[in-house]
């Protein structure tokens, strides 16, 4: 294909199949906390706002949920089918990990998901409320075993190696859990996940807030309280984020000094360094050319000093250096975004200050366009995280060369193909079904997923907790 090798295409593939999936997981993450919130909320004031809106997005964590079921289920292939070796000698340490995961989390998931879909009207509130907070901390869960597996592909502790066959075992599990990473990218990637569903319910909100203005109408209360919310949420998490951001690239300096340098396009070391805000790294000449800079900032940021030292690209050899352009890239599109973000959660504080949060129409057109932000800086931040660490999958001790399995060209380029097409049709028939469903504005005595069920057996007896049936439909 294209005179690739089966190495590139194997890395190409798992790429692939990871940035369709890793969506979905912080879509999850972030919806589920946000179910909770929801249903938290109406149970606490009994206002029926909350519960319609629990409702619209119970049916959206729905969609989601399946998506990142099947678009995750083929990594686990992967790894046996194009990373054999990898399997093979890291497998004693991440098997466990994975094996961690399905017995926390995804049972967590799986026990309580049907009580949070469909058990509303069938079970009482109090525990229908704690299934959802279930899911949700099962998401959490998950999101955390995860990361602390790939978090120590990045900082490798609380191994030893077999002398004989090269394999990584445990030494101190501990450790291994705990890497130097893992806390900084736990924290940063839950910020990640929050503000992707705070931007697409802000954009969903403001889409509706357009679109009554347009046909000469007041928004429902249900519209207007989901987009105050995801302001404040905007507002509150981005500034968070753009700290979290900071703490995690010291902690990548101390243990990852060339993807720092990658990063920044740096090519000698320095004190005093330049920030390079814009420009194209060449791997060929060792140089950033076009270099748009801002005197001792690059320093100031890294080090948080004017006088620190940054490192350069060149202090490495050059078959151990991770490929700039695209770490230069995807680094500064992320950032760029999360300062977007930052910025809009801003300017709405100052709007709702001003009483102006529900009239503002470029408020509302820049959410609708900023609802995809979120997760344009997620993938250009697990772009930056994992071409990074390249070119070992575990850092510094296994290549990634020698982590690939003996399969030929043809077998990687004919799966490669099959996926490309069975993820087309997934993620488009999901998109679709999710614009499809955003469209209709949330309302009062919305439907949710247990309301259209198959007649129960003869002898069980539906309860009905919805609170138009008591108080609130006075």
């Amino acid at each position: 294909m294209f005179g690739l090798s089966a190495l590139f295409l194997a890395r190409f593939q798992f790429a692939f199949t990871v940035g369709f999936h890793i969506v979905f997981p912080a879509f999850s993450i972030g919806l589920a906390a946000y179910l909770a919130v929801l249903e938290g909320l109406w149970l606490k004031t009994g206002r029926g706002a909350y519960l319609d809106l629990f409702k619209y997005w119970l049916k959206i964590f729905a969609i989601v949920f399946a998506m990142g079921v099947v678009s995750g289920l083929v990594m686990s292939y992967e790894f046996g089918t194009n990373w054999s070796q990898f399997s093979q000698k890291a497998g004693p340490v991440l098997g466990p990990m994975l094996a961690y995961e399905v017995m926390t989390a995804f049972f967590l998931e799986a026990g309580f998901l049907g009580v949070m879909m469909f058990g509303l009207n069938r079970v009482g509130k109090g525990l229908h409320f704690g299934s959802t907070c279930m899911v949700s901390i099962g998401t959490l869960i998950s999101m955390s075993w995860i990361l602390s597996s790939n978090s120590w592909m990045q900082t490798p502790q609380g191994y030893i190696i077999d002398e004989a066959t090269g394999r990584f075992l445990p030494k101190d599990w501990l450790q291994i859990i705990f890497n130097p990473s893992f806390p900084y990218r736990l924290v940063h990637m839950g910020l990640a996940a929050f503000l992707c569903v705070a931007f697409i319910v802000a954009g969903v909100g403001g889409w509706h807030l357009l679109k009554a203005r347009r046909e000469g109408r007041e928004p429902s209360e249900q519209v207007r309280l989901m987009f105050s919310m995801a302001m404040w949420l905007a507002a509150i998490v981005s500034p968070i984020q753009v700290l979290a951001g900071d703490t995690q690239g010291l902690n990548t300096l101390e243990y990852q000094p060339a993807k720092i340098a990658a990063m920044e396009g740096d090519w000698e070391s320095e004190g005093r360094a330049p920030e390079i805000l814009f420009g194209i790294p060449d791997m060929e000449t060792e140089t950033t050319k076009y270099r748009v800079e801002l005197p001792l900032v690059g320093s100031l940021i890294l080090t948080h000093s004017l006088d620190g030292k940054v490192p350069g690209l060149k202090d490495y050899p050059k078959e151990m250096r991770p490929y700039s352009p695209l770490l230069f890239f995807s680094f500064r599109i992320m950032v760029a975004l999360g300062m977007l973000m930052a910025l809009v959660g801003v300017w709405s504080l100052l709007l709702r200050w001003k009483g102006r949060l529900y009239d503002s129409k470029l408020l509302h057109r820049v959410a609708l366009l900023m609802s995809p932000a979120g997760f344009i800086a997620l993938l250009c931040g697990w772009i930056t995280t994992e071409v990074g660490r390249q070119p070992f999958t575990v850092y510094g001790l296994l290549r990634t060369d020698e982590s690939a399995s003996p399969v030929a060209l043809g077998s990687i380029e004919t799966s490669m193909v099959a996926f490309v097409i069975v993820y087309f049709i997934v993620f488009v028939g999901g998109m679709g079904i999710l614009l499809n469903a955003f469209r209709h504005e949330p309302h009062n005595n919305e439907e949710g997923p247990d309301e259209h069920q198959p007649h129960m057996s003869a002898g069980t007896t539906q309860v009905s907790h919805h609170p138009r049936s008591h108080s609130l439909a006075e």
